[in-house]
């Protein structure tokens, strides 16, 4: 079973004329390896899953993992028609991942008995571990703390991507000890860490992962004056890649970086002007460039 610390990337999906870059996404995905991350995810919503269909989710988990042998990939799997959901994973575990990162079910806003139901469920069909994803401000719901500890007494709910906002709930998990608790807000991941966290999803990491790894790193040879200096370095970079709706700075980013093109699917628009000078500057700053 996986371990799920350290530093996880959940790639975008690069576009080329609105298809499917995947030689931009398998390179993507090597260089996040090389820099020593402890994992990838595929088709979270970094990765504009909403905007990808069915058969196009399949084909970014098959690139990506066979871009990157060897290193633990989670499929994101998200939806609100739970039997597609469950028709969806088992298609998904027949590729070698090392686990799924599941999100509450969206705009129907299910009872927290309702989504204790909808968990369980999932967790009875896996065969590979399952991340809770607790990020109410997409889902329009929240998992409260105490469903999450009850879903931890199944095997295979192991985590928790924490999105959900609150201090104190983000205690209250990891001092239960049952899961691992894996910052979801970038802005949270030292926190998080110092708490007692196992790590981070972070998608902020696409840009210098090198250095967000030597955080928690840092952070778990309880070397904490270095890992909060590394850390302040890589805030203003933070909150860049995130003045925008996710991922259009992070792709801005990486297009001056050469890594993908500046392109998202509709809805979702490029990043502004204006932040690409920013971030043009913060990328210079940080040797990217």
């Amino acid at each position: 079973m996986a371990a799920f610390d350290g530093i996880w990337i959940p790639l975008i999906t690069p576009f080329h004329d609105g298809e499917i870059d995947f030689p931009a996404l398998q390179t993507l995905a090597r260089s996040m390896v090389g820099a020593g991350v402890s994992g990838l995810v595929a088709c979270g919503s970094t990765a504009e899953a909403a905007a990808l269909d069915d058969d196009e989710q399949l084909a970014v988990l098959d690139a990506i993992l066979d871009a990157a042998p060897g290193c633990p990939v989670v499929m994101g799997l998200a939806g609100n028609r739970q039997a597609a959901m469950l028709e969806r994973l088992e298609k998904i575990q027949q590729r070698p991942i090392a686990g799924l990162l599941i999100p509450a079910p969206y705009y129907i806003r299910p009872s927290q008995l309702g989504l204790r139901a909808f968990y369980l469920a999932m967790a009875d069909a896996a065969n590979v571990p399952i991340i809770v994803y607790n990020i109410p401000y997409r889902t329009g719901v929240h998992i409260d703390v105490a469903t999450i500890l009850e879903l931890a007494a199944h095997e295979r709910i192991v985590a928790v991507k924490d999105c959900g906002g609150s201090a104190a709930a983000t205690m209250d998990l990891i001092a239960h000890g049952g899961l691992q608790i894996l910052a979801g807000e970038d802005e949270q991941i030292f926190i998080t860490l110092c708490l007692g966290g196992s790590g981070a999803i972070t998608a902020a990491a696409h840009i210098r992962p090198d250095l967000f790894v030597r955080v928690a790193q840092l952070v778990s040879e309880q070397r904490l004056i270095e890992a909060r200096e590394q850390f302040y370095n890589l805030l203003p970079l933070i909150r860049l890649l995130f003045a925008e709706p996710n991922p259009a700075a992070i792709k801005t980013a990486l297009s001056l970086m050469g890594m993908a093109r500046d392109e998202l699917r509709a809805p979702m628009q490029p990043g502004s002007p204006p932040l690409r000078e920013k971030l043009h500057r913060e990328l210079l700053r940080l040797g990217c460039l």
